[in-house]
């Protein structure tokens, strides 16, 4: 039998828990309406060199490079909150240990900063594939059990860093996009893992508003499959990501399947130009699939391009398209008594210019997509955050400090209007 005290200490735990999930029904402690997502950590150097602390801090990256006056000018540019990416890989690399509380109080700071400068803050924990100079991602986290204990670990860590900060300014995302649950073999391990990380976080931060998702890259399938009973807390925020239509979101992008990186030039909508024009850009396409893709998969990769197009070759049909995920997610949440304002579109946007590629997307597709998928975001009610900053989807920023194209900055400042 446990001592008194230990026993008293764990009543007192529970029943502070409990009082802090005693809000009103359907009530999230913190709201946002229109955000933009900062740059996930993608450039530091290798792991071999995350002990050192000029390398790794402050974190995340962005610290190194923009400054409390360009939060400032991203809340004048109509944005509410920001949805701040942090890789969590190096909270889970021994090369870190002597560093490891120094992380925290880092991210802490960068979103202390985020506030100062008049701007809420979804804390969020960013994997992204292993590989090259990092031995840790996604994948890795999901297969192996000890590694994810180890991640739980994490989500507890961070929630419990956060856990003093005012609950109206900071939220908390314990995954970003966990990459479980796709296949059709109908295996379900996203419900366990999701309770996990639920309880993790809020057994150390009782009163910050959590962003959870389903599984499958966030989709708004997946969360259309998740039963928001089995979490009893209405201080929760659910978020889905949508880059639908692939095709036109993702051309060039070589990180993206074996398809995609062979497609450049389309215009959006496809209607933007005329039929002629779009068709000496498919022929283009397809003659570079004939010269460049593996004699194997030719064949398959052209029939693809051709269905795929035929999808989005309507208005009508790309209308359809978009509004897909949004149909989805809205008829889930009413099914569950969710209110539109507990539900986030957390990520979505059109490549700028995928790195090494000369092709630039001209910027006013870009806005026209990004208008397209506010006015459904917000027609439905929920909030939105693009992707993202800066790099290959800037929006801010392009490569190597210099500014993107204004278009879509300027159609959110109208929005604000």
């Amino acid at each position: 039998m446990a001592p008194l005290g230990v026993m008293i200490k764990g009543l007192g735990a529970v029943l502070l828990l409990l009082a802090a999930l005693a809000l009103p029904a359907n009530a999230a402690t913190f709201t946002m309406k229109r955000g933009l997502n900062l740059d996930i950590w993608t450039t530091w150097p290798g792991e071999d060199k995350w002990a050192d602390r000029d390398a790794i801090l402050p974190y995340p990256e962005w610290r190194k490079f923009l400054t409390e006056a360009d939060l400032e000018a991203l809340k004048a540019s109509g944005f509410d909150f920001l949805r701040m990416p942090v890789d969590p890989a190096p909270f889970l690399s021994a090369k870190t240990v002597a560093l490891r509380d120094d992380l925290y109080a880092s991210v802490l700071e960068s979103a202390r900063m985020v506030n100062r400068a008049g701007l809420k803050v979804v804390v969020d924990l960013h994997l992204i594939p292993a590989g090259g100079n990092r031995s840790v991602g996604m994948g890795e986290v999901m297969a192996d059990p000890a590694l994810f204990d180890a991640y739980v670990e994490v989500v507890r860590k961070m929630a419990a860093t956060l856990a003093g900060e005012d609950p109206s300014k900071i939220a908390f995302e314990p995954m970003n996009e966990p990459v479980v649950d796709c296949d059709a073999d109908n295996t379900h391990s996203w419900p366990d893992k999701l309770q996990r990380l639920y309880a993790a976080a809020r057994a150390s931060a009782t009163k910050l508003t959590l962003v959870l998702s389903g599984g499958c890259y966030a989709s708004a399938e997946a969360l259309s499959k998740v039963d928001p009973a089995a979490i009893a807390d209405d201080n929760v925020i659910w978020t889905f990501h949508s880059y639908d239509p692939f095709l036109l979101t993702h051309q060039g992008a070589t990180w993206a399947g074996d398809f995609i990186p062979y497609v450049t030039g389309l215009p959006y909508p496809l209607t933007a130009v005329p039929r002629s024009e779009l068709d000496a850009t498919l022929d283009i396409i397809r003659a570079r699939i004939k010269a460049e893709a593996p004699w194997a998969r030719r064949n398959g990769l052209l029939t693809y391009l051709d269905e795929q197009v035929a999808l989005v070759d309507s208005d009508e049909k790309l209308l359809e398209i978009l509004d897909a995920p949004f149909s989805k997610v809205e008829a889930w949440a009413k099914a569950n008594g969710i209110k539109p304002e507990n539900i986030t579109l957390g990520e979505f946007g059109m490549i700028r210019q995928e790195y090494g590629n000369p092709h630039v997307m001209p910027a006013r597709y870009r806005a026209a997509y990004a208008r397209d998928m506010i006015a459904r975001a917000e027609a439905h009610g929920f909030s939105w955050s693009l992707w993202g900053y800066g790099g290959a989807f800037g929006v801010v920023e392009a490569f190597e400090g210099k500014k993107a194209e204004p278009d879509v900055l300027e159609m959110v400042r109208k929005l604000a209007k």
